[in-house]
């Protein structure tokens, strides 16, 4: 399994919304992508930094997110939030445990 972790500073007065779009838009398209394996998304409401957390199957299925432009796309929908570039790393899952 491999994960795109995607980090932003967002005003603090614009939370919820960037929670609303990111609830109703980029949950439902995420769920459509090959590979899908669950996403999350953290926030800091006292400081307004944020972290989503995508999840794939395979490294090549999450490279596909970019080269078919998913994730472009969706980092488009938050332009007008960011404070500064959202950062993007990615790794591979090495100890996934569950409750």
């Amino acid at each position: 399994m491999f994960a795109r972790v995607t980090s932003a500073q967002i005003p603090v007065g614009k939370i919820d919304k960037f929670i609303e779009i990111y609830e109703k838009s980029v949950v439902p398209a995420a769920k459509a992508q090959k590979g899908f394996s669950g996403i999350y998304l953290f926030i800091d409401r006292s400081t307004g930094k944020g972290m989503s957390i995508g999840l794939w199957k395979s490294k090549e299925e999450m490279i596909a997110t970019e080269k078919n432009r998913f994730f472009q796309e969706q980092v488009t929908k938050f332009v007008t939030f960011y404070i500064q570039p959202p950062i993007r790393e990615e790794f591979e899952v090495v100890v996934r445990s569950g409750a």
